[in-house]
């Protein structure tokens, strides 16, 4: 609790390495939105002979108050301070509030599945947008034209190479995120405070009146489906909730400013350069234009897809650690089978799943194939997006109800965002036949294995047979002095679900005593507790009657922490020892001079379940599909940290429900 103390009280300091963080890693995928917002909201509306000074103003002051009330005040302001000790996102939301009602678990589970899968999109979204930038330059264009292929090949290459390093770990280049990123925001206000210069009077957009105006325009072509584009301004902001953790509140409001500024400033000056544009007939007859890079001067042009491409890879590469720390979160949370994580890094907290990587490059490059260009992946972005803010928002209400906060003020809070936010859905739902149904798929998939993996957790916890230790006392230890049995291990550990005190599963005695009685001088009964705080590292001991030969530990570990089963009961029985709890277990054979602890055996149960069970059919399907899912997923061994431990496998038939007895009768020959 010390340690965790400490990184919080690093976390709340404004810090030099805090501000480079937070501009490396937290904004990514809101400070490239300029790349694409705004182009595809004129694309939206028909073009650029097809859009007025009202249509730009409005436009402009929609994006302004888009990231005022969403990022600023909803997520800077409000959201970030529902932290769980210095951790964001939507799961660290749901563990500060899941003890209010069980049914926030549905939100968690939706709001969780719609980030993963919108985010699959962030990378093909915003190094597509760069890359195509290659086509304002007239050298690339004179050698490739129009040629979509080109850009495709690189697109996939950058992409694929960006996955190909995660295995290594990302620290070393993440060390250049932040001023890479710090010239990427100056580079966005130059150029727009360079292009504003064309009308200064564009401030006037600043006024709420051009927003609310432009809705009911006859000049926006769109109507009230513009906000579909206009909500790419703002779809950073939950993963800048997500990535809290690695920056700490007091950086990201040290830094939001600065952040703030240059988008509005970049997006005031493609809108000065769009007004000053519409009125040019060469600029009326192109194709795929982009006004983030045709506002540059042509002699900066590579320059700004250079950067551009740098600030969409760091982009990307935050959107990807961020899906390993989510789904590593949900599986702690059983809402995920359990993958094989490495941590290639000394930085606390970076993952790395293999499966996931693997998934998320196959979706990656699947979009771009599928989509072909930036232009239709922005008619497909955003959609999944909302979901997950409005689940935030109902997680919201709930936590301020939890901390008192006034009723009127967290109901306040609900109806308001809760309105902004389903406004942005209902304006994004015509997305999904833009190619939005692609996130949608993969959210239901996402969603329908959470929902597998929490539903057969709730059906074993509640049908499964629980014993007391104390009534196989005396067994045990006859067991333990019977010398006719050869000693099977020093210490036997097995890994128990029964967070009941005194208390194990049934079939854990079972292979104790009938399937082969084992021998050992302790029995060890272990279970892992999952905590809402992200760090906790803890553990109690229960000698059960006051024995020293069987004894069940409880140990409670963060959500976030690596689950080590070896390195930390090794620790635990040594503490034993030395306390005197625990009788010292000399060897005779040892490496280590004065060893005080003997030999582990683990037993890992595996279950396969039995014909014999009397569950519902529908039971009885999620019960398979999870006992399926843990066969193609990571070994029990890798999971729990002992691949390099004495570990043994048992598959004992699982019994749910009532049992389908059958009872033979004899007949005569």
């Amino acid at each position: 609790m010390e340690v965790n103390h400490d990184r919080r009280s690093h976390m709340n300091k404004v810090t030099l390495g805090g501000i480079l963080v937070a501009l490396g890693v937290v904004y990514g995928d809101i400070g490239t939105s300029p790349l694409y917002v705004m182009k595809a909201i004129v694309k939206g509306n028909g073009g650029l002979a097809n859009i007025s000074e009202n249509f730009i103003l409005g436009s402009v002051s929609l994006v302004f108050w888009t990231i005022t009330i969403l990022t600023t005040i909803k997520y800077v302001l409000i959201t970030l301070r529902a932290d769980n000790h210095g951790e964001g996102g939507i799961f660290s939301l749901y563990t500060l509030v899941r003890k209010q009602a069980k049914w926030l678990i549905v939100p968690a589970m939706i709001g969780g599945a719609t980030l993963l899968a919108d985010g699959m999109l962030t990378p093909a979204v915003t190094v597509t947008s760069a890359i195509e930038g290659l086509k304002e330059i007239p050298v690339f264009s004179s050698f490739f034209g129009e040629n979509q292929h080109i850009i495709i090949v690189i697109v996939i290459t950058i992409i694929s190479a960006l996955f190909l390093i995660q295995r290594f770990g990302s620290e070393t280049v993440g060390k250049m995120f932040g001023p890479i990123m710090m010239v990427w925001f100056t580079t966005l206000a130059i150029f727009g405070i360079v292009n504003i210069t064309r009308d200064v009077t564009l401030f006037r957009a600043l006024s709420p009146h051009y927003a609310i105006a432009v809705l009911f325009s006859d000049e926006n072509k769109m109507g009230f489906f513009i906000l579909g584009g206009v909500f790419l301004a703002t779809t950073g902001a939950e993963a800048l909730y997500s990535d809290l953790g690695h920056a700490g509140r007091k950086n990201i409001y040290a830094t939001w400013g600065f952040v703030k500024l240059s988008l509005v400033l970049n997006y005031f000056g493609q809108a000065a350069w769009l007004l000053d544009a519409k009125n040019d007939p060469r600029l009326l007859a192109m194709k795929d234009m982009n006004p983030f890079f045709q506002m540059m001067p042509k002699q900066f042009l590579i320059y700004g897809v250079v950067i551009a491409t740098l600030a969409a890879i760091i982009a990307s590469q935050a959107l990807i650690s961020g899906s390993y720390t989510l789904v590593s979160e949900a599986i702690k949370l059983n809402l995920l089978p359990r993958l094989h994580s490495r941590y290639p890094s000394s930085s606390k907290g970076q993952v790395y799943i293999s499966t996931v990587n693997t998934i998320l490059w196959a979706v990656c490059v699947g979009v771009v194939l599928f989509f072909r260009s930036s232009d239709r992946m922005e008619a497909a972005y955003g959609l999944a997006i909302t979901v997950t803010m409005l689940m935030t928002t109902i997680l919201l209400y709930n936590y301020l109800i939890k901390i008192h906060c006034p009723k009127w003020v967290a109901m306040g809070m609900l109806l308001f965002f809760g309105a902004f936010e389903f406004s942005f859905f209902l304006s994004s739902a015509v997305k999904f036949m833009h190619g939005g149904f692609v996130t949608v798929i993969i959210a239901l998939a996402i969603l329908f294995v959470m929902f597998i993996c929490i539903r057969s957790y709730k059906i074993k916890m509640r049908l499964l047979e629980n014993v007391p230790l104390a009534d196989y006392k005396d067994q045990l230890v006859q067991l333990t002095h019977d010398a006719d049995r050869t000693k099977y291990a020093t210490n036997l550990v097995y890994l128990t679900n029964c967070a009941k005190p005194g208390q194990v599963e049934s079939k854990i005695m079972y292979s104790i005593l009938d399937k082969r009685p084992k021998r050992a001088d302790v029995y060890w009964f272990v279970n892992v507790v999952v905590t809402d705080e992200p760090y906790t590292a803890e553990y109690t001991v229960d000698n059960i009657g006051g024995t020293d030969y069987m004894i069940k530990i409880q140990l409670k570990l963060g959500f976030r922490v690596n689950q080590k089963l070896n390195v930390f009961l090794r620790q635990i029985v040594t503490e034993l020892v030395e306390s005197g709890e625990v009788d010292i277990q000399s060897r005779n054979y040892t490496t280590i001079p004065g060893r005080k602890v003997g030999d582990f055996r683990f037993i890992l149960i595996q279950e396969q379940l039995s014909m014999e069970t009397e569950l519902n059919s529908f039971e009885t399907f999620i019960m398979q599909a999870k006992l399926m899912l843990k066969r193609h997923t990571v070994e029990p061994e890798k999971w729990f940290g002992l691949n390099a431990s004495d570990v043994e496998i048992e598959y004992v038939p699982l019994f749910l429900g009532k049992r389908k007895d059958l009872v033979l009768k004899r007949v005569a020959k």
